[in-house]
């Protein structure tokens, strides 16, 4: 019995030895509270840059709307008349037709050449142009050749004559200027 008693208890020791020495009880159990705290500090400063970096990301996405809107915006208001103004141009042309006839009453003509003036002035204040094209080179950005013609005094590719004149509101083509090109 007794050697029973002994192999019961050597059997316990063993257990309880092999239970003890299980790895994470060992790291425990050797770990100082320096290295633990340490440990933990590692993690934190991790967890910091890793929402550092996407505060940084959001951020950057945040200002690149902020400007985009903007510029949309921008780019509204510049050309919000784009439309309206592409509407009036035929009323003036049919304006400097009008002017273009000869008339008995000057003071109508007079008339009309304040309110031809009037409507020029405030498309002009809005940023509309006209191209300026007779005596010009050709080009096709801005310019629409439906003549050509061979002349001895001008050079080939110049606009020797306006058909209808072109228009463009700041920087951006309303209307391109029909002309008459040297060959």
């Amino acid at each position: 019995m007794m050697t029973d008693e002994k192999e019961i208890k050597e059997n316990t020791e063993t257990e309880e030895t092999a239970e003890a020495e299980t790895p994470d009880e060992q790291e425990t159990e050797t770990k100082s509270p320096e290295e633990e705290a340490s440990e933990k500090i590692k993690k934190l400063e991790t967890q910091v840059a890793v929402l550092k970096n996407e505060y940084a990301k959001a951020y950057a996405d945040t200002e690149n709307m902020r400007k985009r809107l903007q510029n949309d915006f921008d780019q509204r208001s510049k050309y919000q008349l784009q439309k309206f103004a592409a509407e009036l141009l035929p009323v003036l042309d049919n304006c400097e037709r009008a002017l273009a006839q000869q008339t008995a009453d000057e003071n109508y003509r007079k008339g009309f050449e304040m309110v031809y003036s009037q409507l020029k002035a405030a498309l002009e204040k809005e940023g509309v142009t006209e191209i300026e094209a007779e005596g010009q080179p050709f080009d096709g950005n801005w310019h629409q050749a439906l003549m050509s013609e061979h002349r001895d005094d001008t050079e080939p590719g110049i606009v020797i004559q306006v058909l209808q004149k072109g228009y463009k509101l700041k920087d951006r083509i309303l209307r391109a200027a029909l002309v008459k090109v040297s060959e």
